[in-house]
């Protein structure tokens, strides 16, 4: 017998960095990220929030010391575009799911579609999809869920700061919505769809953005597989440094003394500032993020371990 060829082992690497990766349907988060992590030979990655896996869009790929940010992005702001059908509900809340019920859809006028918005606006009590990541007595609501357990997960407020209905036809409506951390946008169209009397399912979801990334410069894994073939300079062009995670934190740009005593640990006092600050050193290095109290003086929240820049 032929002996089996065994792969190259990868030669993995310390990288620092946030790729956007614009996440194809079919792939679970985990599998977009190995994917990417692979390509890159980073020795340590991690994603900000999943997606599902008939989900697209924008996910933002945290590795080496930019996993620190992780927690910061999964509970920042976000927005997607989606569509559902209407009159048809189903296990899963999309179109991966079995058939629950079928209603017949009424006459719809944009009247009584927006009467059926304004109530999912604002802070509102959301129950999640029983098949979905929550975890419940250790384990995962999908799995007690496909072995036909009965879940029940339990509400929960959620932000939604904008849902603003985009087209729509006789069985479906497109919409796009702006949310907080935990927002599930297939209860939104589930709850839309009890609202209007018919019962809905999400067809389709797209993530546009997650705070800071507004307008990001996505990446998809064909590009990426891509510049990969030609050479590491031309990969290394879509990895965002980890100071782009922090954009929209205050800038407290620190002077040599106050730089050697953040990287030692120890605590300084910034003279009228207050709040929390990504501290840089002079040369442009990112340190820490920094908490600093009514007088000014700074508690590290998380420190950062980079080469010089």
């Amino acid at each position: 017998m032929p002996r089996e060829r065994k792969l190259p082992r990868i030669a993995w690497r310390d990288l620092h960095g946030i790729v956007l990766l614009d996440k194809p349907a079919g792939l679970s988060s985990n599998q977009a990220l190995q994917e990417v992590r692979r390509l890159f030979r980073a020795a340590k990655g991690g994603h900000t929030g999943a997606l599902d896996p008939m989900a697209t869009g924008l996910l933002p790929l945290c590795f080496g010391e930019a996993t620190k940010l992780a927690g910061n992005l999964l509970g920042a702001r976000k927005a997607y575009r989606a569509e559902c059908r209407l009159g048809i509900t189903t296990t899963t809340a999309d179109r991966e799911g079995e058939v629950v019920r079928e209603r017949p859809v009424p006459a719809l006028d944009e009247a009584a579609v927006e009467a059926a918005l304004a109530p999912l606006r604002g802070r509102i009590v959301q129950v999640p999809p029983a098949y979905s990541a929550l975890k419940q007595g250790g384990e995962r609501l999908y799995l007690k869920a496909r072995r036909g357990e009965a879940v029940e997960a339990p509400p929960r407020e959620v932000e939604v700061y904008r849902l603003k209905l985009l087209s729509r036809t006789t069985d479906s409506l497109v919409f796009e919505v702006e949310c907080g951390s935990g927002t599930y946008v297939r209860s939104l169209a589930v709850d839309l769809g009890e609202a209007l009397g018919c019962g809905a399912h999400l067809t389709a979801l797209r993530r546009v953005w997650v705070e800071p990334f507004r307008e990001p410069r996505m990446v998809t894994l064909e590009q990426l597989e891509q510049a990969a073939g030609q050479g590491d300079e031309a990969l290394l062009a879509w990895l965002l440094p980890v100071a782009a995670g922090l954009a929209d934190w205050p800038v407290l740009q620190l002077d040599e003394v106050q730089s050697q005593a953040i990287v030692r640990g120890q605590p300084i006092v910034v003279a009228g500032a207050s709040g929390c600050h990504a501290a840089f050193a002079s040369d442009g290095a990112l340190l820490a993020l920094v908490e600093l109290d009514a007088e000014g003086r700074s508690r590290i929240l998380r420190g950062f371990n980079l080469p010089p820049p």
